[in-house]
């Protein structure tokens, strides 16, 4: 998997590149310009060329830029947001050789008294105003400058992070460029995946300017990117030699009175993606409603209050199931939440000896006791939205919605730091469902998902991707290796089925029955 940096850890694959390996920054910051100019050249005739340079290395990319390309001829204005005298180091050098070179250099404010009409469509933008170290909101003149960047209706390319981005989180600091393409250096940046940063990035393009390899791989860097590759990568082949309980057997509690049809999308969507035997449990009222509406699935009628909700009273058969026949619990779908579903899940949580995927009422059930997870006997995947997070996050003093609100926006703010330190602290493997997507597990490791669309916004689809891990896990893959396989297939299934139906009639059935065909071509990859 390509790993995601932080701008500190960017920072530092720069100072031991030059320091230990030798290489000058010169050199970096050269290759950096030529891989930019390459791409230019590869997809843009325009023959103005308009580029913006900070004071940093960002802007020392920039000046490479503007130097190679009026040397190879085209029309290059440059804008600078400092004083000259103020560049220092290699920025400084790589001034100097533009202005040599004859590139005209003009102040970043004569930019905001001229006419934008020269700034037409045949005109192209490089904006390498601010890059990956912006720690604070931007200020004038320079959030003037992107303000207008972002008025004109030429294309801009962003050298290594647009402008204003936060390079860790994608929050946009005041205000930030938006490019339709982004050249970045060695590695994807966490701005570059996470929204609105992501939005701003358009097209990312990742290019090797020479840093070594053993620096892009570092365990030193936790998160990384999940890729197609990565996911044909954990497709297991399966042996000539065996049975359908080579292939696990998960028992789903899930379904209430009005919500079965989440039971029958998770335990479909579980057999399709491999599971060898699946059995529902569910309260024993709606067990004729169910019966006719499976075929392969299995039920267990479990205890009930009378109301068509599961009764705790129904844990020890639960428990006798799972001693003898189950290799998955997978808890929540369509479970519906009160005292006793509480009580049920809390006690499985402690109880059960195999591993446990718990979502949707399922987390509910668990919200504001989850110290009780790191005294659960087996591994726990957890898969709260947005939303369930938030809830999970709560604290006994907490009810207000204004605070519920608080909770939801700051794991917006940072997904990847949110989900890694809850993983960590709850000893569980959590999949925070969103855009992107993110999974972390207790040992900090995450990563970021790359696949999926607007269209799979629709009732079920967690219900689909809970049965999906279900499967994995039950096939014997770790709770990690089982929630990237399900979370990046079941993205990717959802942009199968969206380039030919379109994503505003996409609902979660459509994902179950592409399984089949998508499986098949990510195993000819």
């Amino acid at each position: 998997m390509i790993k995601i940096a932080t701008a500190n850890e960017m920072q530092e694959i720069d100072r031991v590149t030059i320091k230990k390996y030798g290489v000058p920054g010169m050199v970096l910051m050269e290759r950096a310009g030529l891989a930019v100019v390459s791409k230019i050249n590869e997809s843009y005739s325009e023959k103005k060329v308009v580029v913006f340079c900070g004071s940093g290395n960002n802007g020392g990319d920039g000046f490479v830029i503007a130097r190679i390309l009026h040397n190879q001829g085209r029309e290059v204005e440059l804008f600078i947001a400092s004083n000259p005298g103020d560049l220092k180091g290699d920025a400084k050098m790589n001034y100097n050789a533009a202005k040599k070179y004859g590139v005209k250099i003009s102040p970043i404010n004569k930019f905001m008294t001229v006419s934008t009409k020269p700034f037409n469509r045949n005109s192209l933008i490089i904006d390498a105003l601010l890059g990956t170290g912006l720690s604070k909101d931007v200020r004038s003149p320079v959030s003037g400058i992107i303000k207008k960047i972002n008025k004109l209706s030429c294309p801009v390319i962003s050298v290594d992070i647009p402008s204003g981005v936060s390079s860790d989180t994608g929050q946009i600091m005041g205000c930030a460029v938006k490019a339709r393409h982004t050249i970045t250096f060695g590695l994807p940046k966490r701005g570059h995946l996470l929204y609105p940063g992501a939005e701003h990035s358009g097209e990312l393009f990742i290019e090797d300017i020479g840093f070594h390899q053993k620096l892009l791989q570092s365990d030193k860097i936790k998160v990384s990117l999940i890729r197609k590759q990565d996911a044909v990568h954990l497709l297991r082949t399966r042996p000539k030699y065996s049975h359908k309980g080579t292939y696990g057997h998960v028992l789903l509690l899930a379904g209430s009175r009005g919500k079965t049809g989440a039971a029958l999308m998770a335990s479909k969507a579980c057999l399709r993606a491999g599971a060898g035997l699946v059995t529902i449990g569910i309260p024993e009222t709606l067990v004729d409603t169910l019966q006719s509406r499976v075929t392969e699935e299995m039920i267990l009628p479990l205890a009930d209050k009378g109301d068509g909700t599961l009764s705790f009273s129904s844990a020890d058969a639960i428990l006798e199931f799972m001693n003898k026949k189950g290799n998955v619990l997978a808890i929540g779908p369509g479970l519906s939440v009160d005292d006793e579903i509480s009580k049920l899940v809390r006690l499985l949580v402690l109880k059960s000896k195999v591993p446990l995927v718990i979502d949707a009422d399922g987390l509910n059930a668990i919200a504001g006791k989850t110290s009780i997870l790191k005294k659960s006997r087996a591994p726990v995947i957890l898969t709260p939205h947005t939303g369930e997070m938030a809830r999970l996050l709560k604290r006994n003093t907490e009810h207000t919605a204004q605070s519920a609100d608080r909770r939801r926006q700051s794991i917006e703010e940072d997904r990847i730091d949110t989900a890694v330190s809850f993983a960590r602290r709850t000893k569980t493997c959590l999949v925070l469902k969103g855009v992107p997507t993110v999974i972390a597990g207790p040992d900090g490791n995450a990563f970021v998902n790359s696949s999926g669309n607007p269209g799979m916004s629709t009732a079920g689809a967690g219900d689909v991707l809970t049965g999906m891990i279900s499967a994995f896990l039950a096939q014997k893959l770790s709770p990690e290796d089982a929630s990237v396989l399900a979370v990046f297939v079941h993205g990717h299934i959802g942009d199968v089925v969206a380039e030919k139906m379109g994503q505003r009639s996409l609902v979660a059935s459509d994902i179950i029955k592409a399984i089949p065909k998508v499986f098949n071509s990510l195993r000819k990859q």
